[in-house]
């Protein structure tokens, strides 16, 4: 592939990846409510679940999604559903400490974990993989070994970001838990995101 095609890729994917979207916003909530690691794990668990979006764009997986409103619907309600879920569990934590106690192995799995069950179940990735990188295509030959490599940098940028985003916010996250009252409220502000990241799934439309 020609260096200025991948270039204009790259720029184009660091541009879409800083957008305000549900991925980014749910690392960004768990640096804050948690620690930096935690941002990390999740932003590792999402790029996880990029991993099959993009071997799905690949095989051409996705077409079938786009082709079925069905399909997309249910998909779209599940992840909106989960965010709910997750939502409600924040709730259920109340103004109990944000931070693990331990740091446990078993607790950061499970962020891992939610990063990628969030990521599959949020069916626009794949629509999005399915749209973005064929416009960056050379020529009809070597087509999938073009979306592997065009994906690949679309995922490494994407991890980085995240991570970069994870140690912003954890730098939050640690002065608001100076704060005893704001320590106290940190709950609230990551439920109220989840719920938002729910919410925009939910409500996403089908033909955007």
């Amino acid at each position: 592939m020609e260096s200025a095609i991948i270039v204009s890729f790259l720029g184009t994917a660091i541009l879409l990846t800083l957008m305000p979207g549900p991925d980014i916003l749910f690392v960004i909530a768990q640096s804050i409510s948690q620690d930096v690691k935690a941002g990390i794990v999740t932003a590792c668990g999402l790029c996880t679940g990029l991993l099959v979006h993009i071997t799905a764009a690949v095989l051409g997986i996705s077409a079938l999604i786009y082709s079925s409103s069905a399909i997309f619907s249910i998909v779209k309600f599940a992840g909106a559903a989960y965010m709910l879920y997750l939502a409600f569990c924040a709730f259920r934590a109340g103004t109990s400490s944000v931070h693990f106690s331990e740091k446990s192995a078993v607790a950061y799995g499970k962020l891992y974990q939610k990063g990628i069950i969030m990521n599959l179940l949020n069916p626009k990735v794949s629509l999005f993989f399915l749209a973005l990188l064929p416009q960056f295509i050379q020529g009809r030959t070597n087509v999938p070994e073009q979306m592997v490599v065009l994906g690949s940098i679309f995922l490494a940028q994407a991890l980085f970001i995240f991570s970069v985003a994870s140690l912003l916010a954890g730098r939050i996250g640690s002065w608001l838990t100076t704060n005893l009252f704001l320590s106290m409220h940190l709950h609230k502000l990551e439920r109220s995101l989840l719920a938002f990241i729910g919410g925009s799934i939910a409500f996403s439309d089908y033909s955007e």
